[in-house]
């Protein structure tokens, strides 16, 4: 494994799978001031590889990904340096929504509040059989906040403002029926699930799933008409590369 600093670890595969592995964080990868800079400049800088096609999310404990907001460090804050630590959390999140590559989260263990909202940054989310979700933060004197914004749009207004009010948690179980995850891996068999999904998005065309990628997070925030209409010049400009001729004509001749 490659340190790109003292928290980012990365793992790269020739077919242009990369895994980046939160580090030196603690047992359960929490994300204090300086691992969430660590970690946004480590996807910053993988940001410019035009080589990745699919990056993978992992945390160094297989207790969990991420799990959670060094709460030690919170209860030190005042109101300006309390808005600076959301800040950088936000940064991490948009650094992880912006990654032009569909991302993997791959969520073994406990996810809970900022660790959560990272989770809910990225495009996939593969979860083991006794993962655990919630979002403790009115628990201890604050909102959820930043990218709690996008549970609504994940589970619906009623299980968002469950898991945000009452501070519970849910199992694997409960969080892939509420569409908080998108695969419960069998027990031992996360590392499996993570390749299966990572194997359909390398069947896909790259620069088609980066446009996807892009359009998705336009269509999040656009009205719908907006949306419809930008769409239009994105397909057409998927026809300035070579893909759509090259992979029409594999499907076409499989066909015969």
């Amino acid at each position: 494994m490659q340190m790109l600093n003292a928290h980012c670890g990365v793992t790269r595969e020739s077919r242009g799978v990369v895994r980046l592995t939160i580090c030196n964080a603690g047992s359960l990868n929490i994300l204090g001031s300086a691992v969430t800079d660590a970690v946004r400049e480590g996807l910053e800088q993988l940001a410019t590889d035009a080589s990745i096609r699919v990056l993978v999310l992992a945390g160094e404990s297989q207790k969990s990904m991420i799990g959670g907001a060094d709460i030690k460090e919170m209860a030190t804050l005042d109101q300006t340096s309390a808005e600076a630590f959301i800040t950088r959390l936000r940064d991490l999140c948009e650094a992880v929504r912006g990654f032009p590559s569909p991302v993997i989260a791959r969520m073994p263990g406990w996810c809970l509040g900022g660790g959560l909202e990272v989770a809910a940054a990225c495009d996939i989310r593969i979860a083991s059989h006794d993962a655990r979700f919630g979002m403790p933060e009115v628990r201890v004197g604050i909102p959820s906040v930043i990218h709690a914004a996008l549970l609504p749009r994940l589970i619906g207004w009623g299980r968002a403002r469950w898991l945000l009010m009452t501070a519970g948690n849910i199992d694997a179980p409960t969080a892939l029926a509420w569409g908080l995850v998108d695969v419960v891996a069998p027990e031992g068999g996360l590392d499996a699930a993570v390749e299966h999904t990572v194997q359909s998005l390398l069947a896909c065309g790259p620069e088609a799933l980066r446009a996807q990628k892009a359009l998705l997070r336009q269509w999040e925030e656009l009205p719908l008409k907006e949306s419809v209409d930008l769409s239009i010049g994105v397909f057409g400009r998927s026809f300035l590369t070579d893909e759509p001729s090259r992979l029409m004509r594999g499907f076409i001749e499989r066909k015969r």
